[in-house]
């Protein structure tokens, strides 16, 4: 049981360990001490893309504006690479693949990198956690990096949460989106709904409706939250004497007065706006003052 826990576990250095060496933050401009000082600089062809990479998808735009920047400012971070297994000077590409995608275009011909000897499970680990990090993934990417993380390797949300610098609410909020059927992900992937808009599809009833709604008509997150409102809260029914319920003047209120004292019952009289109709209304507590009512009423006929 112990080597079953411990293979599901994965990594014996732990989630944080991993982090020193794939915080792709951008580092301060005025800051040249802060990117990662690399092992050694690498002729481009020697590198490999890692082909178990979680992102599939280089959006071409994103590749050029990457490039560019390249080509003015050169690779800032160093793409993380191990040893090519089998292959004598050859890498394989951990984390940084869009980078060495981006120096090609810019005609690069080395790439700086940090060379670590690192197992097939710590590589594919190491590729979540980059692609966590990057600030133009989607909330469904990231939560399903997340999910990665906690299933594949058996980190809790407390873990990923301390090591990321993200709250534990952060995670459970992203997880609870990959509960939304697939056309309503794919909708936040496209980025036609954003995140706090899915986390109020979360609870509806019919998530795909509402999310054609909230595109259709261009709502905001608190217009979205106030749609899922209205449709989850349920119409107040009005009574017939609510709806003609009124301020009662003095002489009305007299009179439901004499009538009490009279039948020793509470009695309520109610007028419909604009008109002489209206209804009376006599409550009574047992069935003896019930008996008792029957009786006045027959004596009064």
């Amino acid at each position: 049981m112990a080597d079953k826990k411990e293979t599901r576990r994965g990594l014996g250095r732990g989630l944080s360990a991993l982090m020193s060496d794939v915080d792709m933050r951008p580092a301060p401009e005025s800051d040249e001490a802060a990117p990662k000082t690399p092992d050694r600089l690498v002729p481009i062809e020697k590198l490999a893309p890692n082909k178990d990479q979680p992102r599939r998808s280089f959006t071409p735009e994103q590749l050029q504006e990457l490039s560019d920047s390249i080509r003015a400012k050169g690779i800032l971070q160093p793409i993380i690479v191990r040893p090519a297994p089998g292959g004598e000077g050859q890498f394989e590409i951990v984390a940084g693949e869009r980078r060495w995608r981006a120096a090609q275009m810019a005609q690069l011909h080395e790439v700086p990198v940090l060379v670590r000897d690192l197992d097939d499970q710590e590589m594919l680990e190491i590729a979540i956690i980059e692609n966590i990090q990057r600030a133009d993934l989607n909330a469904i990417e990231e939560a399903a990096g997340y999910r990665q993380l906690m299933y594949r390797f058996g980190h809790t949300q407390e873990k990923i949460a301390e090591a990321l610098g993200k709250s534990r609410s952060h995670i459970a909020n992203l997880l609870r989106l990959l509960n939304l059927p697939e056309p309503v992900q794919e909708h936040v992937r496209a980025g036609d709904l954003s995140a706090g808009h899915a986390r109020t599809l979360v609870t509806a009833r019919d998530p795909e409706r509402m999310a054609e709604e909230i595109i259709r008509k261009k709502l905001s997150v608190r217009q979205a939250e106030a749609l899922l409102r209205a449709e989850t809260q349920p119409p107040q029914r009005k009574t017939p004497a609510a709806s003609f319920v009124m301020e009662k003047d003095a002489d009305t209120k007299a009179l439901e007065g004499d009538l009490s004292a009279a039948l020793g019952m509470k009695v309520t009289v109610s007028h419909k706006p604009g008109a002489e109709s209206g209804t009376l209304s006599i409550s009574y507590g047992s069935f003896e003052e019930l008996d008792s009512l029957c009786m006045i009423l027959s004596a009064a006929r």
